[in-house]
């Protein structure tokens, strides 16, 4: 790499820190400005005043807010999310054990999604115009609008309701192999859905401005095959895009996953921050909420350094 590519790849990371410092200030403010707290959520209604404030005093709720900001921060930096205001365990004990399943669900859906959606973006693009185009684009279209709650919801009532042939909920301690795998088939299906309709449709925009290029008109008048010219010339030239587009169609994951774990009762990090949430457990929704912000970030960095690499007018240093 030249001292460009380099330059512009630590500027990347650099606008990463800083974004991510600003999006952690808005989660503080934010958590912090939810009704209640978890000394009202666990005495309830009918606590007295004096209870309620000598526990808010014993969880440091008292503090001033700036004081608890830069004390979160500094904790923060060091790794150390704090304490959960409930059951008094550390956050981040809490969080490995739930992340392992989000990853877990999110990496099998990244396994099936990208090749479909490579398969279907890629045959469009070479069938521009076609019937088969027109179908994928006017579904990809119908799926991206369509919320992902009501494909659950409709998929429940489908395949689990109706038709009993799923488990409603998804159990990951299932007896066998194959009810682990009929347990998580609609949670899975659903998040497929969701990224594959994003993903082939930025995929074929991409290869179709490549293949409008003058260096793919005289590749074919000079005879070569259609499929040549996709996967020898026009797919290594749209590498970026393609990269940035699959980085953005996984962030929806980052949506799709809050829904699905809700409505399947999975036990994953999405699945903790609402049940946060409703104790009013601060500390825990704002590591939770710094894991996704900070997973999109990554993605959509990774997505940057990817494009800065493959850049060819950066490659050979003209790049102004």
């Amino acid at each position: 790499m030249n001292g460009k590519i380099t330059e512009l790849i630590l500027k990347r990371i650099g606008v990463m820190f800083l974004t991510l410092w600003l999006v952690a200030t808005l989660i503080f403010i934010a958590s912090n400005l939810l009704p209640g707290d978890a000394a009202t959520a666990s005495l309830g209604q009918f606590a007295t005043k004096e209870t309620v404030e000598g526990l808010r005093s014993a969880l440091g709720l008292d503090q001033p807010p700036l004081q608890r900001y830069f004390s979160w921060m500094a904790a923060l930096v060091q790794g150390d999310a704090g304490i959960s205001l409930v059951n008094k365990q550390p956050v981040i004990d809490q969080l490995l054990g739930r992340m392992s399943n989000t990853l877990f669900l999110a990496a099998l859906t990244t396994a099936i999604a990208i090749p479909v959606a490579l398969f279907i973006g890629v045959t469009s693009a070479i069938w521009r115009g076609s019937f088969y185009d027109r179908l994928v684009s006017g579904s990809s279209v119908l799926a991206m609008s369509t919320p992902e709650f009501m494909v659950a919801t409709l998929i429940v009532f489908v395949f689990a309701v109706h038709l009993g042939w799923l488990p409603a909920l998804a159990n990951l301690n299932a007896a066998s192999t194959l009810d682990l795998m009929k347990s998580l088939l609609m949670p899975v299906c659903v998040l497929v859905f969701i990224v594959v309709a994003q993903m082939a449709r930025m995929i074929r925009a991409a290869l179709i401005s490549t293949l409008q290029s003058s260096y793919i008109e005289m590749s074919t008048l000079k005879g070569a095959t259609r499929n040549r010219i996709v996967l020898r010339h026009a797919m290594p030239n749209a590498l970026a895009p393609i990269l940035n587009s699959t980085a953005l169609a996984l962030n929806s994951l980052l949506s799709g996953v809050v829904f699905v774990e809700i409505i399947f009762n999975y036990p994953g990090v999405a699945r903790l921050m609402v049940d946060a949430v409703s104790t009013r457990d601060i500390p825990l929704v704002q590591a939770c909420a710094m894991v996704f912000c900070s997973s999109y970030l990554i993605l959509v960095t990774i997505a940057d350094i990817f494009a800065i690499i493959t850049n060819p007018r950066l490659r050979r240093g003209r790049a102004h």
